[in-house]
Order: C-alpha cells, then sequence, then structure tokens
C-alpha cells in the first residue's frame, strides 16, 4: 500500500511539472508577442517610397515624379530652383540647363532627395519634328496603338500611369488600368520628346453609353447616315467635318471600337473614316456614343458594320 501511495505521488509531481512547463512556454510566446506588438507600434521608421522617371533630362523633357508613401498625407517637391509642388505625383519642366537636388518632404517629417542634370540641346540630336499618331481618347482594359512618326532608331514610351518606360519600339500597344488623364511620352534617340495627352474611361463608372431613345435616336441615325454616306462615296470633307464639329467637339482622334463581321479592332475617328474611303460595299449598322456625363462631346464612337456577301466570299478565296 505504501508503495502504491508513492508511485502516485511520483506521477502527480510529473505531471505538475509537465504543466508548469508548459504555462513557462506560453508566457514565453506571450511576451514575444507583446514585445513585437510594442516595437511596431512605437519604434516603426515609416519609409519614403518615391520615384523620378529620370535624373538626366534636356531642356525641353519634364520631370516626371510621383509618390507611394504608405498612409502619406501631404506632399512638397521642392526642384532645386526655388520652385515647389504639392502635389503627390505631377511633372515639373525646368528653364534653365544646371545640376539641381529634388527634394521631397512627406507629412511635414520624411524626407529624400534626387540628384537631376538638366542638359542643353546635345549637338548631333536632330529635332525631327517627331509626332505620335493614335487616338488621344479610349477606356479602361482597351488596346491602345500609338505609332511614332518621325526618325529614329529607338523610341521609348511612357504612358503615365506606371511611372517608368512601358514600351519600346516605333509601335506601342498599351491597355490603361484605371481611368483618368494620362500624359504619354514619347522619346526617340533623334528627336526631343513629345506628349499625347490621353482621356482614359471607364463605361461601368463614370460615362454614359447614348443608345436610341426618343431624343437620341436622331443623334445615332445621324452619324449612321453621315459614315454611310462616307463609305458610299460621297464628298469626304462634308459630311466627315459635320461629324467631328458637331459630336466630337473638333477632336479628331478620339476612339472608334469597331466590330465587323464578328472581328473587332480600335482605331482613330480620322483613320477609322479614312478606311471607310477605300472600302468596299461597307455597311454601318449602327453607332453607339460614349460621353462623359453633362458633356456633349464623345469619348468613344462604338461602331457595327459589316461587307456585303460578294465582297467576304471574294476575300475568303483570296
Amino acid at each position: 500500500m505504501t508503495t502504491l501511495t508513492r508511485s502516485n505521488t511520483q506521477a502527480e509531481g510529473r505531471g505538475t511539472l509537465h504543466y508548469l512547463f508548459l504555462y513557462f512556454m506560453l508566457a514565453i510566446i506571450l511576451l514575444v508577442c507583446i514585445i513585437m506588438l510594442l516595437r511596431n507600434y512605437f519604434f516603426y521608421e515609416r519609409k519614403v517610397n518615391a520615384t523620378v522617371l529620370k535624373n538626366e533630362l534636356y531642356l525641353n523633357e519634364k520631370l516626371l515624379f510621383t509618390d507611394n508613401t504608405e498612409g502619406a498625407e501631404n506632399w512638397l517637391w521642392e526642384f532645386g530652383n526655388g520652385q515647389h509642388s504639392e502635389r503627390q505625383n505631377g511633372s515639373y519642366q525646368y528653364t534653365a540647363a544646371g545640376s539641381y537636388i529634388v527634394r521631397l518632404t512627406v507629412d511635414n517629417q520624411l524626407r529624400v532627395q534626387f540628384p537631376v542634370v538638366v542638359k542643353d540641346t546635345v549637338a548631333g540630336i536632330r529635332d525631327t519634328a517627331l509626332t505620335v499618331n493614335g487616338p488621344t481618347s479610349g477606356i479602361v482594359n482597351e488596346e491602345i496603338r500609338l505609332e511614332a512618326v518621325g526618325a529614329g532608331t529607338q523610341f521609348e514610351w511612357s504612358f503615365g500611369e506606371t511611372g517608368r518606360i512601358d514600351v519600346k519600339g516605333r509601335s506601342a500597344l498599351y491597355r490603361f488600368h484605371n481611368p483618368g488623364k494620362y500624359l504619354v511620352q514619347l522619346r526617340s534617340d533623334r528627336s526631343r520628346p513629345v506628349n499625347h495627352l490621353m482621356h482614359i474611361t471607364d463605361p461601368s463608372l463614370d460615362t454614359v453609353l447614348v443608345v436610341p431613345g426618343e431624343g437620341e435616336k436622331v443623334i445615332v441615325d445621324d452619324i449612321r447616315a453621315r459614315l454611310q454616306a462616307i463609305a458610299d462615296g460621297a464628298d469626304f470633307n462634308t459630311n466627315y467635318y459635320y461629324l467631328v464639329r458637331r459630336y466630337l467637339c473638333g477632336n479628331e482622334k478620339v476612339s472608334v471600337s469597331i466590330e465587323q463581321d464578328n472581328l473587332k479592332r480600335t482605331d482613330d475617328f480620322y483613320s477609322y473614316c479614312m478606311g471607310l474611303t477605300f472600302s468596299q460595299e461597307i455597311y454601318v449598322d449602327q453607332a453607339q456614343l460614349v460621353t462623359s456625363p453633362n458633356a456633349a462631346c464623345a469619348t468613344l464612337l462604338s461602331i457595327k458594320q459589316h461587307t456585303s456577301e460578294k465582297i467576304r466570299a471574294r476575300l475568303k478565296s483570296e
């Protein structure tokens, strides 16, 4: 009996030590967690997350700057020449060549600086009137095609959404992921950089689709009839400039979304209308406008059209 009691006592002692060890480990883990939380709360160091697109510029180039610091509420960009900006993102153009220190102050306490060199026009770089050919408007997630027109062998495109160089080459295909106004910048090894303003809308958020109704039917029928007249060989200038002035506010680069014979493509309004003059037996079935709220100018023209059976058969045989 005495032996049994001693064994029970030893077992209970081991069990007690086991629980004490578990409690001790739990206490250590809890203490470590509390220390980590306190350190993150009291000693967390915020860092500036800002960039400038290039630190070597020519006088005609714009310095593109952006900041993505977490939780930031106000900004002060100082460009080293007495000028400043309080915008989070933007651009600035220097008026004199030289070396500058660009400083950013975030929330009046976080600071970072970038050295920038601005060069005068370089001898041997020939201004060849580089231009951008393509639409000036579009919708989110739609593939936009822009073309560089001018001399050069190297081309770089910055579409203004990412803050970096997005595409290299004479032709650029790009999809914008957010609505807004973007300054597309094109650079060439033979010309000065040029800018191209793009207005991107999201039909599901902030635009109104004008579909045939009591008043709108007159508009879309008018557009369809004028486009059909161009396709049928009527006077181009009369019908083309009528549409540009009346519905596009003079903007010949409005995007046109075309659906033809189950194929879809996008073009600017001028190129689309020019294409109609060279097409054979095109029939415009439907024309719809996308406009911004409280605005009379179209930001997108949606077209449905088809070719005659005879033309389709001939194209298939070829």
